[in-house]
């Protein structure tokens, strides 16, 4: 119950820059370099970005430090200049955003995280023999693995995420699965027996194309969500999240 409260925009953001301040003015407290404050505390705003359910709250969320800095002028020890940043200083909050939100996820999904059970039913629709080889295209922090994993506890996991922070983070999280940074849209999707995506309704014609072009025979693509309007459904699930999961099974190209 807290935890969605918690989660209750704008609380998120309110939250983060208040944490991000307080961090920053207590790193300059302790005698921390000026740049390294900002560094700190924009590194806690955009860690807490991914609190966010959307793209443009996880923005607002991560921004939100840097942008109220730099417009008000004002640090802990009362003006910019007294802060004794220098110029290349500022480039530092937009340098740690590309990084977790890099410029070509903007056309994906950046950050859509699986919910714990939307894939609890998935098995018997997408039967998978032991030792199979699952790939999660566009990891994030892992949540798609591990709803895979509960699903399929015999298969071999691999994920894959554009941004390192991210794919740094998942690895951790997730020490069972290979996971590697890399462009889910150049990555070869042969050697898989289910890609599984998480993505936007703009994306799915270009997965769709992906997944009949590579996808070996009998393979599954699996989308959550969203539907890939070229392919034919082997199965249409309802998690209890009311989530739809779109099963699909190369080749099933719609009439």
């Amino acid at each position: 119950m807290m935890a969605n409260r918690l989660a209750t925009w704008p609380l998120p953001a309110a939250l983060t820059w208040l944490a991000a301040w307080l961090g920053f003015n207590a790193l300059l407290g302790q005698g921390v370099q000026p740049v390294w404050a900002v560094c700190g505390a924009t590194a806690l705003g955009v860690l807490a970005s991914l609190w966010g359910s959307t793209w443009w709250r996880r923005l607002l969320i991560a921004g939100g430090f840097p942008l109220s800095l730099l417009l008000s002028g004002m640090g802990a020890a009362g003006s910019a200049a007294a802060l004794d940043i220098p110029a290349w200083g500022w480039l530092v909050p937009l340098v740690l955003l590309l990084l977790v939100y890099p410029i070509n996820a903007w056309r994906d999904a950046p950050l859509f995280p699986t919910p714990h059970n939307a894939l609890a039913d998935l098995a018997p629709y997408a039967p998978l023999p032991q030792g199979a080889v699952v790939l999660d295209a566009g990891c994030g922090l892992g949540q798609g693995l591990q709803a895979l994993r509960m699903a399929y506890p015999n298969a071999e996991f691999h994920g894959l995420e554009w941004s390192w922070p991210l794919r740094w983070l998942c690895a951790l999280l997730c020490p069972w699965a290979r996971v590697r940074q890399g462009d889910i849209w150049l990555a070869d999707w042969s050697s898989y027996d289910m890609v599984y995506l998480f993505q936007r309704p703009e994306s799915m014609e270009r997965a769709a194309t992906k997944a009949l072009q590579q996808l070996r025979p009998g393979a599954y693509m699996v989308s959550l969500e969203f539907e890939a309007r070229a392919f034919t459904p082997v199965a249409v699930l309802q998690a209890d999240n009311r989530k739809t999961v779109w099963v699909y099974q190369r080749p099933a190209v719609a009439e």
